[in-house]
Formats: structure tokens, sequence, C-alpha cells
């Protein structure tokens, strides 16, 4: 398979998991414009790729992400530049929606998304991992929600999800401190799922992770993530009648009669993509 060629990030793909990697490590990953506008690409290749089951999101060097590139942040004016001011906010709104976008590509992509983090995850890279299905530390891992500290409020997403992760309180002490947590405190917290004590064990332990997801019934693992997603945002009510829809539309299936023959047979199950 022709895997896509990118200039911010690296993508591999084994055993049914896409390995992507922020790759500026001189720039501790920091968020430059085409490094934006690439993990939309990235993501979106995964969602239409059949072989790809799962991905796995991680940083290059010493840490995964610095937020977005101060750079790219000190050229907004003179790209949204125009003589009428309406027509600059408008400009300004337009680039807001489409960075949103570019991360947003990881929820609505349908397959799960495992953050692999070490390092610093700072401003736009807690937006980023906020976006995935779970989230895992190395202890050297430090979070904070950088914005506050430049004068100017988080608006790509940790605001929206990280409330949903760790409560309102929490969410809000850190929005308005910017104080760094650590990475046990996050994994009390709720904001990562586990920690390992070194880069290396973490990456061994989600790609085990990762396996086990991949090895179950690809059909099954993009209607729980389609389901949860759709439930978070919802009602109960809405959330069973949404889940009775899908299950009407796609229980029975070729996946649930191998699983079946697999459990009878005591073999391992084996899915199409």
């Amino acid at each position: 398979m022709n895997l896509p060629l990118f200039s911010t990030l690296t993508l591999s793909l084994d055993g049914h998991i896409a390995d992507i990697h922020l790759n500026r490590p001189d720039r501790s990953n920091a968020m430059s414009e085409a490094m934006w506008q690439e993990i939309r690409q990235a993501f979106d290749w995964v969602d239409a790729t059949p072989e790809v089951r799962v991905a796995i999101l991680g940083g290059a060097g010493r840490n995964f992400c610095a937020g977005i590139d101060l750079a790219m942040l000190g050229g907004i004016r003179q790209r949204i530049a125009h003589q009428d001011a309406a027509r600059s906010r408008e400009a300004l709104r337009r680039l807001i929606l489409d960075l949103q976008d570019c991360l947003s590509s990881i929820e609505r992509n349908r397959k799960p998304v495992l953050a692999a983090i070490h390092g610093a995850c700072v401003g736009g890279a807690l937006d980023l991992v906020t976006c995935c299905d779970m989230r895992y530390a190395a202890a050297d891992a430090v979070f904070s929600i950088k914005e506050i500290d430049i004068g100017m409020v988080a608006d790509v997403g940790t605001l929206q999800r990280l409330p949903r992760l760790i409560g309102q309180g929490m969410a809000r002490e850190l929005a308005y401190t910017g104080r760094p947590v650590a990475a046990e405190e996050a994994a009390r917290l709720g904001l990562v799922n586990a920690c390992f004590g070194s880069p290396a064990e973490l990456a061994a332990g989600v790609r085990q992770i990762a396996r086990t997801i991949a090895a179950k019934s690809p059909l099954a693992v993009r209607g729980t993530k389609a389901v949860l997603n759709y439930s978070r945002d919802h009602t109960v009510a809405e959330g069973l009648d949404h889940v009775a829809g899908w299950n009407a539309a796609m229980l029975l299936s070729a996946d649930l009669d191998e699983a079946l023959a697999a459990g009878k047979e005591k073999r391992a199950p084996r899915f199409a993509d």
C-alpha cells in the first residue's frame, strides 16, 4: 500500500494499526500551519482506509507537542488583514473554524485513536489530545492550558471537551490558572487512562492496547465509537434510540457470524476489514 507522505508528520501502518507521529522535534512539534492541515489529511486517510482499524498518535523527540507555533500565531494579523474591519474579523472567524475542524477530524473519524503523550503537552496540544478516544502518558508528561498565559481564550476544543473528561470545576481551575499538571495528577483527574514509567514503556503499552482493539470486529468497533460519541452529546433516551437504529442495520453481520463460529471452534476470530 502506498501511504500518504507529509512534511510535518510521519505515518506507518502495521498490523491494522496506523502510527501517526508529529514530526517537528527541533521545535518540540509546535503546530505549524502545515501541521494543522496535515493532521486532518492524515485522519481523513485513517477513516477512509479499510486496512486501518485503530490509530496511535504520538510525537517525535523530547516532547509530544508544544502547542501552536508562535510564528503562525504572530502572522495571523497579516493573514486576515483587510481595509474593512468586519471582513477582517470574518476572516479570523473562518480561520478559527478551520483549525477547529482540523482537530475534530480525529473525533469524527470512525476508528479509535489512542494518544501516547510524553514530555510537554500544552496549549493546542491539549486541544489535540482531547479529541482522541483515549490518552496515555509517560511519567514525564506535563499538561497545561497555556492560552491564558498569552492573553487568549483557548478556542479549538479544550474548553468544550476537557470538562466532559475531568468535570467543570477542575477544567475551570486549569483554564483560569494555566498551571502545569503532571502525569500522575492527570491520571487521577481522568485526563489520561494510565501512566507508564518511560516513553518506551508508554509506546509498548499503548501498542498492546491498540492490538487488542484491532483484533475485534472492525464493524462493531466503528459502531461503538459512533454510538459513544452520539450518546455523549444527547439524552439517554436519544442515545438508546440511536443504538437501536444502528443495530437494526448492522447487528446481523458477517462479523457476528464469525465471532460466534470462532467461539464455538475455540479459535481467534478472523474479521474482514
